[in-house]
């Protein structure tokens, strides 16, 4: 089917969705056109932010509010976060919302990175700041962890893909180094239930980030408790999963008192960031067992996976080292993370140091100007994790494969850009092995949509469309699932809906497939 054709298929299913009555639709129902506004909590490893959502009952207005920084510290020989410092920045644009929405504002939701967590004892009381999934405390994990059960049987329970930052080795980390806060804590409570918790004074485990854990069966959607058994890890830390959608009460009255807000309620969204993206890809298809697009949250990291309407755990899977985490709606998000423009913020980071400040078009501009596809690396090797020169480490790996070694910083961006370009499209033949089709489409969202070099790379590796858009999906998917749910259920057509006639997509035809492909053959062999 050509391309053509989608699109032409594309505008007639628009057109029908907005035919009937040129009515809005949530859930099958007419939308009165009134004005909500909630508020989405979206914590990133770098910085985080308030933003607000106002809805008519057809179209999301955005506004960011508030933006702070953050990330890890070392405090006590570990690498942590500024939990406390999170906080005050999340509190700080509460004020800020409360003073421009006034009384407007129904709800609030917090999403965040997977992975890291904390514990509460029965008091309620912190016990620790979460550690940092960067920390060294997980090195040599994976490999100990396998005396005690092997990866086909921690796949077949978790179906999640191996990396030594999830909190299944973070947690044997603590068995292993600090006991004694197994022992003192209550309840486990990923970042983002943290934050619900000090916003509403309940506890939750929230389901999609409660996927992130390899603590987590897909299946089952419960807690992996044999698992957690045979690993020595207490399974009474672990409590029943709530879905996205899940009203789990009022802001405390001590935060409304400091903040002016009021009669807010606290609102599950898709708490892993990336479950909220996904949930804003501006897509038609429903989920299904062989989608026909996929999607890459593009960031930091570059999530590439598709939207299935159950998980796939299969042998097949962790060949790929393919993970099975939950999404908004009840869907699974099969996906690999990569390396995204880690390498290139790092990079600029270095260069930073030595006085050369790029911004991120000056970058980009210089790799444009760079001859392509001298030199592909692997993104993603053990080398390029967290060095303290990123050009240096970047040159290195060149030299090491017997490639040309990029020595301007417009040949090294450049490097950096096509190495991930390269492992997407490598990626999403995986992807099409393990769905049983070629997949047709490609969407990318989040903040890496603003990286047009990027996005048209992965297009012409890929040899797919590339639908660039919304970049604030994460947030958009956050704010969209506390406005539509109902019941603490949420329906992904009336999301998507909303996000079509809200932001506008940018589409990237392949170019220059021959030499991409010459170029990946010869990376292969």
């Amino acid at each position: 089917m050509t391309e053509a054709w989608h699109r032409a298929i594309w505008v007639v299913q628009r057109f029908a969705e907005q035919s009937i009555n040129d009515k809005p639709l949530c859930n099958g129902r007419v939308l009165e056109m009134s004005r909500t506004v909630a508020l989405a909590v979206d914590l990133g490893a770098s910085g985080g932010r308030i933003v607000s959502g106002a809805f008519d009952g057809r179209l999301l207005e955005l506004k960011e509010l508030h933006r702070f920084e953050n990330g890890p510290v070392s405090f006590g020989g570990q690498l942590v976060w500024d939990f406390v410092g999170l906080w005050r920045g999340v509190l700080d644009g509460l004020r800020i919302a409360a003073d421009q929405h006034h009384s407007t504002i129904q709800s609030i939701g917090v999403d965040t990175w997977g992975v890291d967590f904390s514990f509460v004892t029965k008091n309620d009381a912190l016990l620790s700041e979460p550690v940092c999934y960067r920390d060294s405390r997980t090195r040599g994990l994976i490999e100990a962890a396998q005396t005690i059960l092997s990866k086909e049987e921690t796949f077949k329970a978790t179906g999640l893909q191996f990396i030594e930052i999830n909190t299944l080795y973070q947690l044997l980390a603590v068995k292993r180094d600090c006991p004694e806060l197994l022992e003192a804590a209550d309840q486990l409570l990923m970042i983002p239930d943290l934050v619900h918790w000090l916003l509403s004074g309940q506890r939750s485990n929230e389901r999609t980030i409660a996927s992130t854990t390899q603590c987590f069966n897909p299946q089952s959607g419960q807690w992996a408790n044999d698992l957690l058994t045979k690993f020595g890890i207490p399974t009474e830390l672990f409590r029943p999963v709530s879905e996205p959608g899940h009203d789990i009460g009022s802001i405390r009255s001590d935060i409304a008192s400091d903040t002016g807000l009021r009669d807010v309620r606290v609102v599950l969204p898709g708490s892993h960031d990336t479950a909220s993206a996904v949930a804003a890809v501006p897509a038609l298809e429903p989920p299904s067992s062989r989608p026909d697009w996929c999607y890459i949250s593009l960031g930091t990291w570059a999530l590439v996976g598709a939207e299935l309407d159950r998980p796939l755990v299969t042998p097949e899977c962790l060949a790929h080292n393919f993970t099975n985490e939950g999404g908004v709606g009840g869907t699974t998000r099969l996906l690999k993370n990569l390396c995204g423009l880690w390498l290139v913020q790092q990079c600029r980071a270095s260069w930073q140091r030595s006085g050369n400040s790029w911004n991120w078009e000056q970058l980009t501009a210089l790799a444009a100007e760079s001859p392509p596809l001298q030199t592909i690396i692997d993104s993603g090797h053990p080398s390029l994790v967290a060095p303290h020169d990123m050009p240096q480490a970047i040159r290195e790996l060149a030299q090491q494969s017997n490639q040309p070694v990029p020595e301007s910083t417009g040949a090294v961006v450049r490097t950096a850009l096509e190495s991930v370009a390269a492992d997407v499209s490598r990626t999403l033949q995986e992807l099409d092995e393990l769905v049983g089709r070629r997949i047709s489409r490609v969407h990318i969202v989040g903040g890496g949509v603003q990286n047009k070099l990027l996005c048209q790379m992965i297009a012409d590796a890929s040899n797919r469309p590339v639908v660039a858009g919304p970049i604030e999906a994460t947030a958009i998917g956050n704010l969209l699932v506390q406005i539509l749910a109902e019941n603490g259920k949420i329906d992904l057509r009336s999301v998507r809906s909303v996000v079509r006639d809200s932001f506008d997509p940018i589409t990237y035809e392949p170019q220059n497939v021959t030499a991409w492909k010459e170029r990946l053959s010869q990376c292969a062999g």
